[in-house]
Parts: C-alpha cells; structure tokens; sequence
C-alpha cells in the first residue's frame, strides 16, 4: 500500500472498473484536503471524509449504494453521494471543495475506502453499493 503522498498516491479504479485514477492527502492545503487526480481533471475533498465516511458507513449497518452523481445533478436519497452533499453530515455540507467539481463523491472514495481496509465495494457495471467493514 502507498503512503496517499503526493509522490506516493494511492491508485485506484472506480467501482465498474472502467477508469482508473489517483488520490492523496494534502494535509497543508486549507483545510486539509484529499486530492483526486482523475485524467486532467483534479478534484479535492476534505480529507476528514475518510474517516468521516466510514464511522456514516458503520452506522448504516449494511451496503448503501454510491449514488455517484456531478455536482449539478440531484443525488438519490440513501447514497453515499447524498451523504457526502448533506447539511447534516460532519462538515455540514459538500464534501467537495472545488466549485463545479463537488460531485462524484460516491464514485471516488468508496474504492479508497476499500483500498484502505475500511470498506467493501461491489464491482459491477452499474449501481454498486458500499459497506464498513
């Protein structure tokens, strides 16, 4: 397992397996970020959403689907995706931090979750779910 440096991210693939990407800690950013490079695009996440989402997930008690949605599409109900944009979650809101790149928080952490040991993900083409381990 990598260190999830900037020099050392992690490498990971989305859920469905069609994309691959990379993320790591960027604990000098402000606030502290999770930096997700996927292709030419960079998005960044508060770096809490880690920890953040796996005690949501332990407390959901069984798979809850990704739900990935942009930032300007509607997240279902139930979601990771509708977590990581909820009022009540730990930071009160978007998870994203980079205006017009918020979304898709239900596609790129559940496999670092899973790379981390925190989590499992199913890996099927469509509408794939999450749960704590």
């Amino acid at each position: 397992m990598t260190k999830g440096t900037k020099s050392d991210p992690w490498e990971l693939t989305t859920p469905p397996g069609s994309s691959n990407y990379s993320m790591y800690r960027d604990p000098d950013d402000d606030p502290p970020a999770l930096v997700c490079v996927v292709g030419s695009t960079t998005l960044k996440y508060h770096l809490s959403a880690i920890e953040d989402l796996h005690t949501w997930l332990l407390a959901q008690g069984d798979w809850v689907a990704l739900g990935a949605a942009d930032e300007n599409k509607l997240a279902a109900d139930g979601t990771v995706e509708a977590w990581g944009r909820s009022a009540t979650n730990p930071v009160g809101g978007w998870y994203g931090l980079r205006k017009g790149y918020r979304g898709r928080f239900g596609m790129y952490l559940p496999p670092l979750l899973e790379a981390l040991g925190l989590a499992e993900v199913t890996h099927d083409a469509r509408n794939n779910k999450t749960r704590a381990l």
